[in-house]
């Protein structure tokens, strides 16, 4: 079985400005790495438009309002909030992007792939059910996450956040659904202030890990062995999922952990194991922070050779 790639072309029309770091460039130069030798077998899939019904399960109608009603003409931008900006593409870019994680969920869940790298934007962790926040609309691990349920029956949902910044949106739409999970790394006291380890969730099911700025390799890699591991294992998902941000490489201007790329590997191949063990090995990753351009795709890339490489028995 082979690993998906989605994208969409609209995800470039998302418009932030020459300075804004959540930029085309990112997504133009990590689809440049993903077209390179290596990444030949990639099943390659266009992301389709999520419908306002798939995005309702995450999000208020009066967000989605909110957005719609905001948009730009022409070539201006509008800053929804202190660093959310639009243009007059980000709306068709939003709906492929969560459109993507969707599509992704349906090809794993029905068994056609076995997993998938959803290569989009805009980013998706700090959207809320009722807000748009650090640079994401709408919450696109959240929705695939709830469509899997919806769509497909999956009794449990995990999602594990490797982003260097807390994804306060899906806390927020998990946290009184015990059936979904929610398991974050990320450097304490940083944006956007969310991720304490008290918040729990209704049943546990909210599990924040802060680390401490200048936190490097060998502490990482211990927390992940020692609790993101064993509690996604003990949860047990039909599906895991993982918001993809590469920002707490060492080379990252936006924050202050300090991982390597092998790094992004390892856990990559850990959670495949996980998955492998737990669920047939279904497992959809969506692209988050990572503001490095170099980093993002060296990063980014040996994430989705990871992917590849996990290609074991069919789901059955």
């Amino acid at each position: 079985m082979t690993t998906a790639l989605f994208t969409h072309p609209a995800c470039f029309g998302h418009d932030t400005g020459d300075y804004h770091p959540e930029g085309v460039e990112r997504l133009r130069r990590l689809l440049a790495a993903l077209d390179g030798e290596d990444f030949q077998a990639l099943e390659r899939r266009e992301a389709p438009r999520a419908t306002l019904a798939q995005l309702l399960r995450a999000h208020d109608a009066d967000h989605l309002d909110f957005i719609q009603n905001n948009l730009p003409d022409g070539d201006e931008h509008i800053y929804l909030d202190p660093d959310t900006v639009v243009s007059s593409g980000s709306w068709e870019a939003a709906l492929r992007s969560a459109g993507a994680a969707i599509a992704a969920v349906d090809a794993v869940m029905e068994g056609h792939v076995r997993n998938a790298f959803c290569a989009t934007r805009p980013p998706g962790h700090h959207a809320e059910s009722r807000a748009v926040l650090g640079f994401c609309l709408f919450n696109n691990a959240a929705v695939g996450a709830l469509h899997a349920i919806a769509a497909h029956g999956a009794k449990r949902v995990a999602v594990y956040d490797l982003d260097v910044h807390h994804g306060n949106g899906t806390q927020d739409i998990f946290q009184s659904q015990p059936d979904l999970l929610y398991v974050s790394t990320h450097e304490e006291d940083s944006f956007p202030g969310t991720g304490l380890a008290e918040e729990t969730g209704v049943a546990g099911n909210i599990l924040n890990l802060p680390l401490p700025p200048g936190t490097g390799s060998e502490d990482w890699r211990r927390v992940v062995e020692d609790k993101v591991l064993p509690a996604l294992r003990a949860f047990k998902p039909d599906l895991l999922m993982i918001s993809a941000g590469f920002d707490a490489h060492k080379d990252d201007p936006m924050a202050h952990l300090a991982l390597t790329t092998e790094d992004f590997a390892w856990v990559t191949r850990a959670l495949a194991a996980v998955a492998d063990d737990c669920c047939g090995g279904r497992l959809v990753s969506v692209l988050e922070g990572g503001y490095d351009l170099k980093s993002l795709v060296q990063a980014c890339a040996a994430h989705v050779r990871a992917l590849m490489a996990d290609q074991g028995a069919p789901v059955g």
